[in-house]
C-alpha cells in the first residue's frame, strides 16, 4: 500500500514538472516572438537580411566583354545652336504613365529640333492638378526638374515653360492645328504634313498616347536626331530632387548589410496582358478583368484578334510574362542563394500578393519601397493634398414593397415559369475592392477622384523603382520585348543601364526559349535536374553580354530607341574587331559599330578603373583570380551544390 502511494507521489512530482517545462518553454517561444517581431519593425536590415552571404560570388561580377563601352552622346559632327527666329511653337499633350512619358518626351525634343521649332514644356496628363494632385506641383514638375531640362537643352532646343500671352486665348479657342500622330510616324510625315501648316499658324498641337511620336530607327543620315533623345533621357530629364533623395536612400538602405542586390520587375500589367491574351495564366476575377480589358481593346481597335485565345500557347511563344515563380526558379537555377535581396519594382502588381507567395518563400529578403520607406517619407514625396472620400461600395438601393409590387403585376400573363435558382451569394468583402464593379455591372465604372489621384502617385513610386532598378547590382526583367509596340518599364531600365554602366548585370533573356525550357522539367520545377539547370544558367549568363545586346537589337531597339542606344550614344576605348561586328540586312549595327572614345573619356575610365580598384567590396576581391574561369565551368564545378538542399526550392516545406 505504501509502495503505491510512492508511485503515485512520484507520477504526480513528474506531471508537475511536465507541466513547469511547458510553460517555461511557451513563455520563452512567446517573448522570443515579440522580441523578433519588435527588432524586425525597428531594425529592418539587421534582423531581416541576416548575416553578409557572399557565396556565389560570380553573380555579381560584371560584365569583362562590355568594360570597353563608354556613354558619349555629344554631337559628333557639325550641330548649330537653335536660333530665336525659328518656325513657331510646339505643344503637347502626354497620356500614360511613367514608361509612356519618359519616351514621349524624348520624341517631342527631337521632333522640336527637326522643325526648328520651340517646345513648350508638355503637359502630362496623369498629373494634372485636376486629378487630386498637390497644389505644390504643376503637371511636369510632378515628377520632372523643369530648370533642369530647359539649361541643359538650351544648345539642342529652345524650351519654353508656357505660350506667349498673346497665344495662349487663340489656343483656348482651338484655332491651332492639332495632330494625334502615331508612335511610327516618320521624320517625312512631320517635313512634309506638320511643317507647312506650323510655318502658317506659328503653332501647333501633339497630341501624343502611343508611347511615342517618332519612328525608333531614324534614316542613317540622322545620327545625330538618335544622340538628342539619349541627351533628354539620360540627362536633361532628371527626376525632381525628392525623387531622387528618397531614391538614393533606398539603394543605400539596401546596400546597408554590405551585399549586393538584384532588382526584378514582373511586368505584370493588366493593358500588357489583356493585349497578348494572357488571361488563362491567373484565376478567378483577375482572369475577368483581363478579358474585360481585352474586348475594349478589341472594340476600340486597338487589336486585331478574337477575345478567346490560348494563354498557354501565347506564354510558350514569349509573348506573356514571365509569371515570378518561373522567376524564382530561375534564380535559384543562376545560383542565387535563399538569403539574397530582391528589390520588387513596379507600382502595379497584377494579381496582387497573391502571385508573389512562391518568390517571396524562396527569397525572403524580397523588398519594396514600402518594405524600405515609411508612410511619413512616402506622404512628403506626395505633398500637401486636398483630403478626398474614400473610395467606398455602397449597396444599391432597397426595392420598396410598391415597386416590387408594380413589377409583379408588369410580368406579363400567367401562369408564369418558376424563377431560376439564385445565384451564388456575393458577400460584402468581394464587393469592395477596385474590382468590386464586377459583381454587379458589366461596364467598367468612370475612375473617382481618389482613382485618379492613386495613378498620378503611381508615377511617383515607378520614378522611385527607376532609380533603385537602375542602381542595382543587378537587374532581371520578367515582362520586356513584349511586341506591343508600346515602351515598358524594364526596356527604359535596361538602357539607361546599358548607357550609364554596359558591363553592369542585366539579364537579356528570351523568353521563348526559357518557356521552352521550363515545358520539359514543367511537371516537377522544383527538381530539376543538373542539365536543365546548366542549360538554363547557360542561356541566362550568354544574354548577359554579346548575344543578349544582339538580341536586343533585333527585337527592341526598332521598337523604342532608349532601350538599346547603341552604336550611336555610346562610344569604345578600344576599337572592336572587324569580325565581331555584325550588320543587319539593312545595314544597321547590331552589334559594335561604336566611335573611339575621345582621349579625355579614355583619361577619364583609366582613373575610374582604379578607383574602383581601390574601393572594391569584399566580395569582389576574391574573384581577381577567377576572372578566367567562365561561367560553364564554374556552373559544372558548382551544380551539384544547387540541389543538395532541397528544402530551398520547394514554398511549400
Amino acid at each position: 500500500m505504501v509502495f503505491k502511494s510512492r508511485i503515485k507521489w512520484i507520477a504526480l512530482f513528474v506531471l508537475i514538472l511536465s507541466m513547469g517545462s511547458l510553460v517555461v518553454h511557451l513563455s520563452i517561444t512567446k517573448s522570443s516572438g515579440v522580441q523578433l517581431a519588435f527588432s524586425a519593425r525597428d531594425n529592418l536590415w539587421q534582423d531581416l537580411l541576416g548575416a553578409q552571404d557572399f557565396r556565389n560570388k560570380h553573380l555579381w561580377r560584371p560584365v569583362k566583354s562590355l568594360e570597353t563601352l563608354q556613354p558619349y552622346a555629344n554631337p559628333r559632327n557639325s550641330y548649330p545652336a537653335p536660333s530665336l527666329k525659328n518656325n513657331g511653337f510646339i505643344y503637347a499633350k502626354i497620356f500614360g504613365g511613367f514608361d509612356k512619358i519618359r519616351s514621349s518626351i524624348c520624341d517631342l525634343v527631337t521632333i522640336s529640333r527637326l522643325l526648328n521649332a520651340t517646345l513648350v514644356i508638355p503637359e502630362l496628363q496623369e498629373s494634372l492638378r485636376s486629378k487630386g494632385i498637390s497644389n505644390k506641383f504643376k503637371s511636369f514638375s510632378y515628377l520632372y526638374d523643369e530648370e533642369q531640362f530647359i539649361a541643359f537643352l538650351k544648345n539642342d532646343v529652345i524650351v519654353t515653360k508656357a505660350l506667349p500671352e498673346s497665344l495662349k486665348a487663340a489656343r483656348k479657342r482651338n484655332e491651332f492645328p492639332l495632330f494625334k500622330p502615331k508612335n511610327s510616324a516618320s521624320p517625312k510625315f512631320y517635313l512634309e504634313d506638320v511643317l507647312p501648316k506650323l510655318k502658317k499658324a506659328n503653332v501647333i498641337g501633339l497630341i501624343v498616347s502611343d508611347g511615342g511620336c517618332l519612328q525608333s530607327t531614324l534614316p542613317a543620315s540622322m545620327p545625330e536626331l538618335q544622340r538628342l533623345r539619349c541627351k533628354v533621357a539620360f540627362h536633361a530629364l532628371q527626376l525632381r530632387s525628392e525623387i531622387q533623395v528618397l531614391g538614393k536612400k533606398m539603394v543605400d538602405r539596401l546596400r546597408k548589410s554590405g551585399q549586393p542586390f538584384l532588382a526584378y520587375h514582373p511586368g505584370l500589367v493588366r493593358e500588357k496582358l489583356a493585349y497578348h491574351g494572357c488571361a488563362e495564366l491567373f484565376q478567378d476575377i483577375h482572369s475577368e478583368l483581363i478579358q474585360y480589358r481585352r474586348a475594349q481593346m478589341i472594340k476600340q481597335k486597338m487589336i486585331s484578334e478574337e477575345l478567346n485565345v490560348d494563354s498557354h500557347l501565347r506564354r510558350d511563344n514569349g509573348l506573356c510574362p514571365l509569371m515570378p515563380e518561373e522567376v524564382g526558379i530561375l534564380l535559384k537555377a543562376l545560383g542565387y542563394s535563399q538569403k539574397a535581396i530582391i528589390y520588387l519594382a513596379g507600382s502595379e502588381m497584377f494579381g496582387g500578393q497573391r502571385v508573389l507567395i512562391p518568390l517571396r518563400a524562396m527569397f525572403p529578403n524580397l523588398v519594396d519601397r514600402t518594405s524600405l520607406c515609411s508612410l511619413e517619407e512616402l506622404s512628403d514625396l506626395v505633398g500637401p493634398e486636398i483630403p478626398l472620400p474614400e473610395n467606398t461600395f455602397e449597396m444599391p438601393p432597397r426595392k420598396s414593397d410598391k415597386q416590387l409590387k408594380e413589377e409583379w403585376n408588369k410580368a406579363g400573363p400567367r401562369p408564369r415559369p418558376l424563377p431560376p435558382p439564385p445565384d451564388r451569394p456575393i458577400y460584402q468583402h468581394e464587393k469592395e475592392g477596385w474590382y468590386g464593379w464586377l459583381t454587379e455591372n458589366d461596364t467598367e465604372p468612370i475612375p473617382s477622384p481618389m482613382d485618379l489621384r492613386n495613378q498620378a502617385h503611381r508615377l511617383l513610386w515607378d520614378a522611385l523603382d527607376f532609380v533603385v532598378s537602375v542602381e542595382a547590382d543587378g537587374f532581371f526583367p520578367g515582362f520586356n520585348n513584349d511586341g506591343s509596340g508600346w515602351p515598358d518599364f524594364s526596356s527604359l531600365v535596361m538602357g539607361q543601364r546599358l548607357y550609364e554602366r554596359p558591363s553592369s548585370r542585366t539579364y537579356r533573356l528570351d523568353r521563348k526559349v526559357i518557356q521552352e525550357l521550363f515545358n520539359i522539367t514543367r511537371e516537377d520545377m522544383y527538381h530539376p535536374n543538373r542539365n536543365w539547370t546548366l542549360r538554363v544558367r547557360k542561356h541566362l549568363n550568354s544574354s548577359l553580354g554579346e548575344s543578349g545586346l544582339i538580341r536586343q537589337s533585333m527585337l527592341s531597339k526598332p521598337r523604342s530607341f532608349l532601350s538599346h542606344p547603341l552604336p550611336e550614344c555610346s562610344c569604345r576605348t578600344s576599337a572592336l574587331d572587324e569580325s565581331r561586328q555584325l550588320r543587319s540586312d539593312d545595314g544597321r549595327f547590331l552589334y559594335g559599330g561604336e566611335d573611339e572614345c575621345p582621349k579625355w573619356i579614355k583619361s577619364a575610365g583609366v582613373e575610374k578603373s582604379k578607383t574602383d580598384d581601390g574601393d572594391q567590396p569584399d566580395y569582389e576581391h576574391d574573384l581577381l583570380a577567377e576572372q578566367s574561369e567562365t561561367e560553364e565551368e564554374f556552373a559544372k564545378s558548382k551544380v551539384a551544390s544547387a540541389f543538395d538542399q532541397d528544402e530551398e526550392w520547394d514554398p511549400n516545406d
